[in-house]
């Protein structure tokens, strides 16, 4: 016989789910001012929840902005000239 789990199903988003950060949480992780995440949110740039009046930045959606901002670094080669 198969047993069957149930997982309550959530109504947020994946970007929304897990942990909530204060906007200084956000700044220190950043390691930035608290202006900035602040920033972030006026301009609606990164994904933020609102808890009464205060505001939450979701653990995830802060790695996602870092991701999203992620530069690979530039490989080249030397080459020898030619003797």
């Amino acid at each position: 016989m198969t047993k069957i789990t149930w997982e309550p199903a959530s109504l947020l988003p994946e970007l929304a789910q897990g942990r909530l950060l204060t906007v200084e949480e956000a700044a220190e992780r950043l390691n930035t001012s608290v202006r900035f995440p602040r920033r972030l949110i006026e301009e609606r740039r990164i994904t933020f929840i609102h808890v009464g009046r205060n505001v939450r930045i979701p653990e995830a959606a802060l790695e996602a902005f870092i991701a999203a901002g992620l530069v690979d670094p530039i490989t080249t080669t030397r080459r020898r000239r030619a003797a």
